[in-house]
């Protein structure tokens, strides 16, 4: 019998079980397709491979700004895809060298829950597995949202992981969702040269994101001539003679390519056997668990998307370390949800962590500094300087609220603000710390100093 069984091998479970490993434990890990799960094989690493294509052909389309002089280049979605493909494929080799190297025990196929110990696995060659653990750990993911009703075929009106796979560049694409992953492929194909439209049923671009960001935001979209219509609800898609119609609720049609639903992800919570042992489950299909990710069922947790608490998948592998440390070493840690930070890849980036303004103003008297990144050299000098960074904090004690980036590097720089509120320090506190000059971090300090009104490069 192992010590924990793992249903599924993404960025939770397969960091679960190299974690429970390295603590003595045997591990199975069971995973019915690829091991690193949504994020390694159809999400966060190939977005972000083709994301690193279309950013460095925006720098080939600026090099005569910067002196360099290029003439016909063109873009291949094909190659570009190929490369994303390479990359993945490294990435899935190494995590399985990895779990191999720290011994543990890799199931391919199916797995069901029978009872409280036990998972029926149907492998992929057909032939079935008892596998049996003393603790159970539910890491199954998540999934693109799929609604028939606005057309879903796979090949014309596509979820992520279909586009994704595209040979053959769209000249227009129409996203049904302002979310993180409209805007990511947004920035994507418009890049390489894709006429992009955005259809939001809210009233703004990224409506997760504080106010501020999101309104300038939705203005360097419009720079970059992406159509964005927000306040509006889809009617009906259709595959019309010239592609695909999209009829909103205020009586417009819209004509594209290639429609991607980006309206976010489903639970991967249905036949796992839940209901063979009663797992409490959600309204919307998320598995029911305390702040140690236990469910109902004492030895069984799930972490990770389908436990429906942060879909992100550094949250998975946080969840999945400290779950493994709390049944090896018999601890009763609860994960803290509360310093995990969001970063969107867009062009440029956005990162956040803590209040944006809006929910610290309901809790606290507030001081805000801001610091723009055309004050910063560094930024100047690479050709990146939209954007800001917005420092939320209390007014009385000092003490930081959140931190909101949109500008070069923000899913880096926010690492930072991750610590510095994790281990309570002050805005003083990183006011008063040297950084490398010149360097993007620079205007971390100067928008630090700002909430007390000391930046030096702003006014």
């Amino acid at each position: 019998m192992f010590d924990i069984v793992i249903i599924g091998g993404g960025p939770g479970g397969y960091v679960a079980a190299i974690r429970g490993a390295q603590l003595g434990g045997k591990i199975a890990l069971i995973e019915k397709d690829e091991i690193g799960g949504t994020c390694l094989n159809r999400g966060c690493i190939p977005t972000k491979a083709m994301l690193a294509s279309a950013e460095l052909f925006n720098k080939v389309k600026e090099a005569g700004e910067f002196g360099i002089n290029i003439e016909n280049y063109s873009v291949s979605l094909e190659k570009i895809i190929e490369r994303k493909d390479s990359i993945v494929k490294q990435l899935t080799g190494g995590v399985s060298s990895l779990l191999a190297h720290h011994k543990v025990s890799v199931i391919n196929g199916n797995g069901i829950i029978k009872n409280k110990n036990s998972i029926e696995v149907t492998k992929n060659d057909g032939t079935v597995e008892i596998v049996e653990g003393e603790n159970i750990i539910i890491a199954t993911g998540s999934e693109a949202a799929t609604i028939s009703s606005l057309g879903y075929d796979g090949v014309n009106v596509l979820t992520s992981t279909e586009l994704l796979n595209l040979k053959e560049q769209p000249d227009s694409l129409l996203i049904i969702g302002a979310g993180v992953i409209g805007c990511e492929f947004a920035s994507v194909f418009s890049s390489l040269g894709t006429k992009v439209t955005i259809v939001e049923a809210l009233d703004r671009v990224l409506p997760m994101m504080d106010h501020e960001i999101s309104k300038r935001f939705t203005m360097l979209l419009k720079k970059k001539k992406i159509g964005v219509h927000t306040s509006v609800m889809v009617e009906k898609v259709a595959k019309g003679l010239e592609g695909v119609v999209v009829t909103l609720n205020n009586n417009k049609e819209l004509l594209a390519d290639k429609v991607l639903l980006g309206i976010g992800r489903t639970y991967n919570s249905k036949n796992i056997g839940l209901e063979n042992i009663g797992i409490e489950v959600g309204e919307k299909g998320e598995i029911i668990t305390d702040n140690m990710m236990k469910t109902n069922i004492d030895n069984i947790y799930a972490i990770g998307d389908v436990n429906g608490k942060i879909l992100l998948a550094h949250a998975a592998s946080a969840q999945g370390s400290q779950v493994v440390e709390n049944i090896l070493k018999n601890t009763s840690l609860e994960v803290d949800v509360t310093y995990v930070p969001s970063a969107v890849y867009t062009f440029p980036e956005i990162a956040f962590i803590g209040l944006n303004e809006i929910e610290a103003k309901e809790k606290h008297e507030v001081k805000i500094g801001k610091f723009p990144f055309t004050a910063n050299g560094k930024a100047l000098c690479i050709g990146e300087k939209d954007g800001f960074i917005k420092i939320i904090a209390d007014a009385n004690t000092d003490e930081i609220l959140g931190v909101q980036i949109l500008g070069p590097h923000a899913t880096d720089l926010i690492a930072e603000a991750v610590l510095a509120i994790k281990y309570g320090l002050s805005v003083e506190d990183v006011a008063r710390t040297i950084h490398a000059h010149p360097t993007i971090s620079e205007s971390m300090m100067e928008a630090f100093e700002a909430v007390h009104g000391l930046a030096i490069h702003s006014i």
